[in-house]
């Protein structure tokens, strides 16, 4: 790593600004930033004042507002963590690019392969450092598969598969809004929001995917995106893959297997469930904990990034990536 450009401790925090403070920064995500030694939330944005400033009061943030701009272009603000629906990730991100600050967008990256590149090369171009909150790439549950695969525990990787399916819920059934299933939001519906977290994975687990192709339809009726989507692809380094997510079948399920030669690794992406290996020296089942605030191994990577220490698993590049391959699964109708 080269020298950083960021110098920053406990005494002299860097300081975080947040764009939306809905439910994923209750506890997932900035938390993990207020608890990341030489990190300070010192301001949140919300539309909503009544809730910004619940917000505020409830994390003991000093700042709140409904604009934006008041966060991003805040002289005592160092860097910007965006939080908001997939649809604004574009609109924040490159205002934040324009101001120079390194940025943490959630994920998915935005609704479409043209808005991320945007954003990348809005990043790109002022070298400045852009994170995607694709998480599980830090998290050590799937550190563990990622070393099983590298240590070649099951010989030769040849195919990986993944079933996740979901009933509807109450707020499908009711066809009240939701911005998961907006097709002007999420073409896939949930598929954007889940199928991102597991396809991610699986290009940090096995590399790149070279060659992708999927189908999407709309099986119930409830809302307007996507509600059953399946894709065929395969890693550049030659492993295949399939997947299968439906969201309106009568049982939930999160199911990834991954064959080799000599055995096979099984676990989950979002559900809590053990991790698996069976190979010819037998079959393992390990529980690794996740942390309380399941974002924090990602930021503390994010501090170690900017301090020149490592290079964050989950970069504008990657995400870039993954925004691609969720595309093309959905190109054909």
């Amino acid at each position: 790593m080269t020298e950083s450009r960021f110098n920053f401790s406990e005494k002299h925090p860097l300081r975080w600004g947040v764009i939306g403070c809905g439910s994923v920064a209750e506890k997932k995500s900035v938390p993990a930033y207020q608890k990341t030694k030489g990190f300070l939330v010192e301001s949140v944005m919300r539309r909503n004042a009544g809730k910004a400033q619940d917000y505020a009061n409830r994390h003991q943030i000093a700042q709140w507002t409904t604009d934006a701009d008041k966060v991003i272009n805040n002289p005592d603000i160092d860097a910007v963590y965006i939080a908001t629906p997939p649809d604004t990730h574009k609109f924040y991100a490159l205002k934040v690019a324009e101001a120079g600050k390194p940025c943490c967008l959630e994920k998915p990256m935005a609704p479409t392969y043209r808005e991320c590149l945007a954003v990348y090369e809005a990043f790109k171009s002022k070298d400045i450092p852009l994170f995607i909150a694709y998480y599980r790439r830090s998290l050590p549950r799937f550190l563990q598969v990622k070393q099983w695969l590298e240590d070649g525990l099951i010989g030769e990787v040849r195919h990986i598969q993944w079933q996740k399916t979901k009933p509807p819920n109450p707020i499908d059934l009711s066809k009240s809004y939701n911005w998961r299933t907006d097709v002007n939001i999420a073409r896939g519906g949930y598929f954007d929001d889940l199928a991102s977290h597991g396809l991610d994975l699986f290009t940090f687990l096995l590399g790149n995917i070279k060659k992708v192709s999927g189908f999407g339809t709309n099986q119930l009726g409830l809302y307007p995106a996507f509600d059953a989507v399946t894709a065929h692809w395969v890693h550049e380094g030659g492993t295949t893959g399939s997947g299968s997510w439906n969201f309106g079948t009568h049982h939930r399920s999160d199911n990834v297997e991954i064959l080799g030669s000599q055995g096979r690794i099984k676990f989950s992406v979002l559900d809590e469930a053990p991790i698996e290996i069976e190979n010819p020296s037998g079959h393992q089942r390990i529980h690794i904990d996740h942390p309380e605030h399941i974002q924090q191994h990602h930021v503390e990577h994010i501090k170690q990034h900017l301090l020149g220490a490592v290079v964050h698993p989950s970069t504008g590049k990657t995400g870039l990536h993954t925004s691609w391959v969720m595309e093309q699964i959905l190109k054909q109708k």
